[in-house]
C-alpha cells in the first residue's frame, strides 16, 4: 500500500511517501524550486517520491492533506466577524483569495495531480486535521510504545497548541488552546518587532537570546500572556494586529516595549537582544508548566514534539535537563513541511487501521536522510557540465584528504547520500569546518553563509564521544537539543570579558572548541551515529585521529536566504559563489584553486535575505 502525504498553500510545502507504513521518501519543493519556503504544491517534491519508490501516481491507494481547509476558512471568517469592523482591510485581501481558490482545495489537489497524469485522484484524497498531522508526525516514527505528544505552532485550522496521548497505533487527543492564543505567533510577533521575517528567523531570535537579559520577560507576563499554573495561557489582543491586521504587532505593543519594530538589516541594539532573551525566556516557562501537567496527569515519562515552536532546541533541551523526563523525542521536520508526513502516518495507522512495528528503540526516520541522492558518475557527469575542474578517489582517500582539509583550517562543502528532510543539515548536504579556530565563527558567517555575524553554528560530535564534551547523556541526531559545554572543556573568562554586553561577547574564545560555543557556553548538538550515516562517522573519526578532536562545525550548504543545495549543481554554485575552499561530493573532489575564475559570481546576491 503506498500514501502520499502532501502539505502546501501556506509555507514549506512538502511531499512524503509511505510503502506499506515504511518511510520512503520525504523532502519540501523549496529543494527544487529553490525559492525558500515555497508554499506551491508540491510537483517536483511529490515526483521524486514516485522515483524513490519506483512507482506512479495511480498506484497511490491514498493522498492525504495535511489540514482541513473548511475549517480553517471557519475559523477566518468567525475570526472577522467577532472583531469587525476591525481588520475589514484584512478580510477584504484574504477573502476573494479564499473564495476562489483556498476553500475549494480539494478541487485544486485534484486539479494538480491530474496535472502529473493522475487518474480519478479525487476519490483517493483524505484530509487530517494540522494538529492531528503534526501530532501523528511526533509519535508514529518515534520509539516510544507510548508517549506524551505536545504540539505547538502558529495556528492550524483553530488549534494553536494541543496534548495527546499516543498509545501504539493510537492517538488520543486531550486538549486544545485554541486561536487567537498562540506560543507560536507570540513568539513570531517578537521576531517581526526585532525586524526579523515572520516564518522564516524565529531561529534568529533564539540565537540572539544569549546576548541579552530578560529584562521584559516580567513585563510580558504582566501584560502579553496570562499564564496559569497548568501552563494554559491566553494572549491579550489588543497588542497584536496578527488575528484581523497585516502586521503582527501595533502601536500599543510598541508603547510597552518603547519604540516602533526594528528596521530590517538595521544595526541590532541591546534591547533587540534583551528583548530577545525575554521572548525565549516566556516561552521555556510556558513549555515547562504544560509539559509538567501534561506529564503528571497522564502518568507518562516519555515525550513528542512537533510544531514549528518544537524547532526551539533551547526550550527542549530544558525540558530533558528538568527531569520530568526520562527521554524526549522531536520530529526532525517539526514545521509544516512535517506535516506531510504526519497526514500520511494519520491515514495509515488511523485510516487503514495499521499497527505499528517499533525498531528496538530506534525511530523510524531512517536519520531523516530521504531525499535525493547521486552516485559518483553522476556526480562527474553533472559537475563535469557545469565546467569543474574535479579529481576522483576511493572512499579511503576522500575521507583522509576531508579529513586533512579540516584540520589545515579549510571550509568544505560536505555532499553525501540522501539529502535531509527538515530544516537542519545532519551531514549530507553540510558547510563542514574546524571547531577549534577561534576566528572560524565569523569567517563561516561573513565569507561563506553572508549573513549576521551574532548567529552561532552547531557541532556535530561522535556520539561515542558525546558526553566528553557537552553536557548530554543521550541521542541527538537532529540537532534539536542545546547543552552545555563540558567543564574542562570551557576557558575561564577574566573579570573584564564577563562585564561585556550584548555583540561584545562575541569574539570571546569560551571553550577549547570556540566556534561552536556559544555566548552562555551552550552548543545546539548533533550526535552522529555509524549505523545511519557511517560516511560521516568515518569524516570525524579521521577527524578525530588527526586532532584529537571528535567534533566539527556543521552548518547547512547554503548562503542567507537560499534553501540548502539538493543536487551536484547547486552544489557547485555556492561552492564557486562563497569562500569555501573545498568541495567533496561523494568521492569527487573539487579544490577552490583548481577552477575557472570567471565561474565566479556574486552569488549572495541571487537570494532574498531571509
Amino acid at each position: 500500500m503506498l500514501i502520499l502525504g502532501l502539505s502546501a498553500y501556506y509555507h514549506d510545502s512538502a511531499a512524503a511517501l509511505l510503502r506499506d507504513g515504511e518511510i520512503v521518501a520525504a523532502v519540501q519543493e523549496e529543494r527544487f524550486s529553490r525559492l525558500k519556503h515555497d508554499a506551491r504544491f508540491p510537483a517536483h517534491a511529490v515526483q521524486y517520491c514516485l522515483d524513490a519508490a519506483g512507482a506512479e501516481l495511480d498506484d497511490l491507494t491514498s493522498i492525504v492533506f495535511y489540514e482541513k481547509p473548511f475549517l480553517k476558512f471557519e475559523r477566518l471568517l468567525e475570526t472577522y466577524i467577532g472583531t469587525a469592523p476591525r481588520g475589514f482591510r484584512s478580510f477584504r485581501i484574504a477573502m476573494p483569495l479564499w473564495i476562489k481558490q483556498k476553500l475549494f482545495q480539494k478541487r485544486m489537489l485534484r486539479k494538480e495531480l491530474e496535472r502529473l497524469g493522475m487518474r480519478e485522484a479525487g476519490s483517493r484524497l483524505l484530509f487530517a486535521e494540522h494538529h492531528e498531522s503534526h501530532a501523528a508526525s511526533a509519535f508514529f516514527p518515534s520509539p516510544f510504545e507510548q508517549a506524551l505528544v505536545l504540539t505547538m505552532d502558529g495556528v492550524g485550522e483553530w488549534a494553536t497548541t494541543s496534548v495527546s496521548i499516543g498509545d501504539g497505533n493510537r492517538l488520543k487527543m486531550q486538549k486544545e488552546i485554541h486561536f487567537p492564543h498562540s506560543l507560536g505567533l507570540l513568539y513570531s510577533a517578537f521576531t517581526y518587532y526585532t525586524g526579523f521575517k515572520v516564518n522564516s528567523g524565529e531561529y534568529k531570535v533564539m540565537g540572539l537570546a544569549p546576548y541579552g537579559e530578560p529584562k521584559y520577560a516580567q513585563r510580558i507576563f504582566d501584560n502579553l500572556v496570562d499564564v496559569k499554573a497548568d501552563g494554559s495561557f491566553r494572549i491579550d489582543q489588543s497588542y497584536f494586529d496578527y488575528a484581523t491586521g497585516l502586521a503582527m504587532t501595533n502601536g500599543r505593543f510598541a508603547d510597552l516595549f518603547g519604540g516602533p519594530p526594528r528596521d530590517p538589516e538595521s544595526l541590532l541594539t541591546q534591547r533587540d537582544m534583551d528583548l530577545a532573551a525575554s521572548v525565549q525566556l516566556v516561552i521555556e516557562e510556558i513549555v515547562g508548566r504544560l509539559t509538567t501537567t501534561a506529564a503528571r496527569e497522564a502518568g507518562l515519562r516519555q515525550l513528542c514534539l512537533a510544531g514549528g515552536v518544537a524547532l526551539n532546541c533551547v526550550a527542549n533541551g530544558k525540558l530533558l535537563r528538568s527531569g520530568a523526563f526520562d527521554d524526549i523525542w522531536v520530529q526532525p521536520a517539526a514545521g509544516d513541511a512535517g506535516g506531510a508526513l504526519g497526514a500520511a502516518l494519520a491515514a495509515w495507522h488511523g485510516h487503514h487501521g495499521a499497527d505499528r512495528a517499533l525498531d528496538n528503540g530506534r525511530d523510524a526516520m531512517r536519520g531523516t536522510y530521504l531525499g535525493p541522492e547521486f552516485d559518483d558518475d553522476t556526480i562527474a557527469a553533472r559537475l563535469t557540465r557545469a565546467g569543474a575542474a574535479f579529481s576522483r578517489l576511493t572512499d579511503e582517500a576522500a575521507i583522509a584528504a576531508t579529513a586533512a582539509a579540516l584540520a589545515d583550517g579549510q571550509a568544505v562543502g560536505w555532499f553525501q547520500g540522501r539529502m535531509e528532510f527538515g530544516p537542519r543539515a545532519l551531514g549530507a548536504r553540510s558547510i563542514l569546518a574546524d571547531p577549534r579556530s577561534p576566528e572560524m565563527q565569523k569567517t563561516l558567517n561573513l565569507k561563506v553563509k553572508y549573513r549576521e555575524s551574532f548567529r552561532p553554528f552547531a557541532p556535530s560530535v561522535l556520539r561515542e564521544d558525546a558526553t566528553d564534551w557537552f553536557e548530554l547523556d543521550t541521542d541527538s541526531p537532529y540537532m534539536l537539543l542545546v547543552a552545555d559545554v563540558a567543564l574542562d572543556k570551557r576557558i575561564s573568562m577574566t573579570d573584564e570579558q564577563q562585564a561585556l554586553f550584548g555583540i561584545n561577547k562575541l569574539n570571546v574564545p569560551r571553550s577549547t572548541i570556540p566556534a561552536v560555543t556559544h555566548v552562555d557556553y551552550s552548543a545546539r548538538v548533533q550526535t552522529i551515529h555509524a549505523d545511519t550515516n557511517p560516511r560521516y562517522h568515518a569524516l570525524l573519526a579521521a577527524f578525530k585521529a588527526l586532532t584529537g578532536c571528535p567534533v566539527l562545525v556543521n552548518t547547512s550548504f547554503n548562503v542567507r536566504g537560499e534553501p540548502i543545495v539538493c543536487t551536484p549543481e547547486d552544489a557547485f554554485r555556492c561552492f564557486m559563489g562563497t569562500e569555501l575552499d573545498l568541495l567533496v561530493a561523494g568521492n569527487v573532489i573539487v579544490r577552490k584553486a583548481d577552477q575557472d575564475p570567471t565561474l565566479r559570481y556574486d552569488y549572495k546576491a541571487a537570494f532574498e535575505p531571509d
